[in-house]
């Protein structure tokens, strides 16, 4: 390929220098030379982006295609570490942000939106391999390629970055403004406490299970964040700039990820009291649905496929309805018994309703098919940030297949949530997308859990605890040995950057726990 392009190319170069008595013969080979190395980038460029699916067999120089099952191992990889990649480096944006202001990181923020754009359509491509659709290999060499892409442009911003935020210079001041953060979540996870409280009397277990963890994690990160801010200001005070840069770093992560997990608390808390607020009136929508379908005339076979969802329909209003007027104590007063869950009881009431369209064959359309909507986003978006927050807060454990499906429920709830961009959907598009979006990301919060629970949490000596390594806030070492094998997370912090950059601030000694003291003679120990 590289002398097609290249023969071409020069021939023209030289024919033109020829008809032209007033060049100087001199430039000729520069002129093949500059061509040469154009070409031969070109060709490099198309080699590494295909490099993924064949390699050179040494010695023979023959290709040999990398067999499917190891191209999906690596792509998987890749989507993993390019998603945290994105994550980390949106967190790190946010605290250059704050203290620089949005003109100073424009460059950074346009080489995220890059990535995380390139990063999103790898993941619709991997949805896509998932769901059965396309040639395997090629849309395997499509992710990796994207993911490259992505993960190469935040790698060459990754040094002008820090040219921005130059932590060397402003440690002090962004510690403060850290320092600050802390004071006020510390401040939060009272409050947080007694929102989980009420939750847990008003509702029943899968109401509130979303969130149910999120008090004592972040106080996990909040412990994390006191020791990192801690050997800052010790590092700072004793000359050891590049020792507070890395523990100033991982402390901004920790408060990153605690904010998350508190806010979580607090909006989960607003999305259930929205859901009982809408209860109501969706019940009694429900309720006139199922008496016009009632009064439907009789058609044979579709009559009785009708009347088993109207039967199904009537005992499910009934059920919601009897559910939210037992909200709160019973005659002995205790909690009530019955399970009140008002996002699932929305979401059973769109059912229902859904059962009904296909059934009469009729598309949803007109004010009731807009309110039917607004209700379902009320229900994707709770399952969707739900579903985010987990995955952002446990990323060092979470796997592709948890991101992959999480990736296409944002894609879907963006869809139906779009009022004003073209396309702009049809309330029935839009219906069925928040639907999806919801039943995705429920899926997506059930994977995650899954590889959580077989990662296990690692708890451990130093500040390697559980949380900075599920929350990806402190990275494996990037060089173990069998004489330093390591531990997990005392790599140094994630950073801004890609996977070449992201481990960059490597704390050193920093992070790893202090080897085990040696027991003291008998006769040398203290009384």
């Amino acid at each position: 390929m590289c002398a097609t392009v290249l023969v071409p190319v020069v021939v023209v170069a030289v024919t033109g220098i020829v008809r032209n008595p007033t060049s100087d013969a001199d430039l000729v080979l520069p002129l093949v030379a500059v061509v040469a190395a154009v070409a031969v980038a070109a060709y490099a460029s198309i080699r590494r982006i295909r490099r993924t699916a064949t390699r050179t067999t040494p010695g023979t120089g023959a290709a040999a295609v990398v067999p499917l099952d190891e191209l999906d191992r690596r792509a998987q990889r890749l989507l993993v570490l390019t998603d945290d990649c994105v994550r980390t480096s949106g967190e790190e944006l946010a605290a250059a942000e704050a203290l620089s202001g949005s003109e100073a990181v424009r460059p950074s923020a346009e080489a995220l939106e890059f990535a995380a754009a390139e990063l999103a359509h790898a993941f619709l491509v991997r949805q896509r391999l998932d769901d059965g659709e396309g040639r395997t290999r090629v849309l395997l060499e499509e992710i990796l390629a994207r993911c490259e892409a992505a993960g190469l442009r935040l790698d060459a911003a990754a040094a002008g970055f820090d040219q921005i935020r130059a932590l060397e210079r402003t440690a002090p001041q962004a510690l403060e403004h850290t320092e600050t953060r802390f004071r006020e979540l510390r401040a939060r996870v009272a409050e947080a406490d007694g929102t989980l409280a009420g939750l847990r009397e008003r509702y029943a277990l899968t109401a509130y299970l979303p969130v149910a963890g999120h008090n004592e994690e972040a106080k996990d990160r909040l412990v994390l964040a006191t020791a990192c801010l801690n050997r800052t200001r010790q590092a700072l005070d004793g000359g050891g700039t590049e020792d507070a840069v890395a523990a100033l770093r991982a402390a901004e992560a920790a408060v990153d990820q605690a904010v998350l997990l508190l806010d979580g608390v607090t909006r989960h808390a607003a999305d259930l009291s929205a859901a009982a607020r809408e209860l109501p009136a969706a019940a009694t929508a429900a309720e006139a649905d199922l008496a016009e379908a009632r009064a439907e005339p009789d058609t044979g076979t579709a009559r009785a496929d009708l009347h088993g969802r109207i039967s199904h329909g009537e005992s499910v209003v009934a059920a919601v309805r009897e559910e939210a007027d037992g909200e709160g104590s019973g005659p002995t007063g205790e909690r009530d018994a019955r399970e009140h869950d008002p996002l699932d009881a929305l979401r059973r009431i769109e059912q229902v309703a859904t059962g009904l369209d296909r059934a009469l064959h009729r598309v949803p359309d007109g004010s009731r098919a807009l309110a039917r909507l607004q209700r379902a986003l009320l229900v994707a978006r709770a399952a969707v940030r739900a579903a985010s927050d987990h995955v952002t807060t446990h990323r060092g454990a979470v796997h592709c297949e948890a991101r992959t499906r999480l990736a296409e429920a944002e894609r879907r709830l963006h869809a139906a949530e779009n009022t004003e961009t073209p396309p702009v959907l049809a309330p029935a598009d839009a219906l069925a997308d928040a639907r999806e979006a919801d039943a995705l990301a429920r899926r997506a919060r059930q994977l995650a859990e899954r590889d959580v629970r077989a990662h296990g949490t690692p708890y451990g000596e130093g500040l390697w605890t559980g949380g900075a390594v599920l929350g990806g806030i402190l990275l494996d070492a990037p060089h173990r040995t069998a004489e330093r094998p390591g531990h997990p997370g005392d790599g140094g912090p994630a950073s801004y950057g890609g996977p070449g950059t992201r481990g960059r601030r490597d704390g050193g000694e920093l992070f790893r726990p202090a080897p085990p003291q040696s027991p003291l003679p008998d006769e040398t120990r203290a009384p």
